[in-house]
């Protein structure tokens, strides 16, 4: 679904003053103001929460039985590009939005610029809270900002290598360390009747994580205008390598998150997935025939001896800029996300890696996977979770942004054009977006 954005010039022009602010007094300043809205509120409290997370209710509900004083209603519905986020943007423009909502990382540069989220960066149990969650986390909801937080992070998607080591070890294929060993693996797999993996076409969250760990940058603001690179060289660099194993014919294009997705892991036909941490529960419950036959390496690195992962997926917990009660809205919002109780919950009920520090300690990521040949997987992701770079800006319409990189991609698998023009194509496309939405953006 395309997300369409009213126009945003005057909105703008907040959020753009404020990703000007740096330390100093212009800062202090702002901070004083978000301090001054997060005093607690007198009496008790209800919130109201949207979120899609499943088995959240459990969650809140072991919240409310021990704060009797703050409590919250919890509203579940589709993901957030499924319907979600379109509701919270009639919602702001309504001025009827819930106290706190959940919003993925890649959409809060959309919410910002609506200005439709609360600063946390003033509270100060916010602030005091920044080093519990892991760095390039925190720039996700602070957009690297010091002092500033338009959320608090949920969960992160470190990506790593599945793969199939029966099979591997069957044909004598060592598990590759590079990207250049990948591809020549791809072709040692292709020689034994599979394909190393297979390429999303339309899910390019995943490619972004690939672009991410290669050192590619899709936006930048400077504080008065956006920058639109989604064609830059290193995510060349990435374009060009998969079109290359695509050409050849290494990997298989079937639509992911489909039975014919699932079928290619199931059978054997797929060998690998580079994929994010919660990809381990999409595999056990995709391809069940194959449980103690998958393990888990770190990603293919571009350079031997290099430590670098991507990322794929996460979310914030944020709080709208209508809710009366900010104060206790981060109180819930830190505890959903920094207390074992919560992160153990879930965990256990959605599969959620935990954006904190000590998140990577719960006893339930500790243990080895039975599905994964009692592999402690849970250690690579928490490994790459250290690994991922903390520079990597979402732009305020990355719905239509992944809709033309999508369009673009299909057609080059397709042998209509190169997954390189593709990026070019919705470079462009994303400029024109930007200002059909009055979002200055430099051309």
């Amino acid at each position: 679904m395309r997300m369409s954005l009213r126009p945003v010039s005057a909105l703008l022009a907040t959020a753009l003053l404020l990703a000007a602010c740096s330390s100093g007094g212009d800062d202090d300043a702002s901070n004083a103001a978000g301090a001054a809205s997060c005093a607690p509120s007198s009496g008790p409290v209800t919130l109201t929460y949207t979120s899609w997370i499943p088995g959240i209710e459990e969650v809140v509900a072991a919240w409310n039985a021990k704060n009797p004083n703050i409590q919250v209603k919890v509203q579940t519905g589709p993901n957030g590009n499924g319907g979600t986020y379109q509701n919270f943007f009639n919602q702001i423009k309504a001025g009827n939005t819930p106290d706190l909502g959940q919003i993925e990382y890649d959409a809060l540069p959309g919410f910002r610029v609506q200005d439709g989220l609360t600063d946390l960066g003033g509270c100060d149990i916010v602030a005091k809270a920044q080093g519990q969650f892991v760095d390039w986390t925190w720039n996700q909801v602070s957009f690297g900002e010091q002092g500033h937080a338009y959320g608090v992070p949920q969960d992160a998607g470190p990506m790593a290598l599945f793969y199939r080591a029966d099979l591997f070890e069957q044909h004598g294929i060592a598990i590759p360390k590079t990207w250049d060993e990948y591809a020549a693996a791809a072709e040692k797999v292709k020689a034994a009747g599979g394909y190393i993996t297979n390429f999303s076409q339309s899910d390019v969250n995943q490619f972004a994580g690939l672009a991410w760990q290669a050192g590619g940058r899709w936006f930048a603001n400077d504080g008065k205008q956006w920058t639109v690179t989604l064609a830059d060289d290193k995510t060349k660099k990435v374009a060009d390598y998969w079109q290359g194993l695509i050409d050849k014919k290494l990997v298989s294009a079937v639509p992911p998150w489909t039975s014919e997705w699932d079928n290619a892991y199931n059978s054997g036909s797929a060998w690998t997935w580079v994929s994010a941490v919660w990809g381990a529960n999409s595999i056990a419950t995709g391809a069940p025939k194959t449980a103690g036959k998958w393990r888990v390496a770190p990603m293919p690195q571009w350079s031997a001896g290099e430590s670098v992962a991507g990322n794929w997926g996460g979310s914030s917990t944020a709080v709208f800029k209508g809710s009366k009660h900010v104060y206790e809205a981060a109180q819930f919002a830190l505890w959903l996300n920094t207390s074992e109780e919560a992160l153990s919950l879930l965990n256990a009920k959605a599969n959620l890696y935990p954006a904190t520090k000590a998140g990577a300690t719960l006893p339930a990521l500790s243990k080895g996977v039975a599905f994964y040949g009692d592999q402690k997987i849970y250690e690579v992701f928490a490994q790459a979770s250290g690994q991922v770079s903390p520079d990597f800006t979402w732009g305020p319409t990355m719905t239509a942004t992944y809709a033309d990189v999508s369009d673009g991609f299909k057609a080059a698998v397709s042998g209509k054009g190169t997954l390189t023009e593709a990026l070019t194509a919705a470079q462009a496309s994303t400029i024109q977006t930007l200002k059909s939405q009055a979002i200055p953006v430099k051309e």
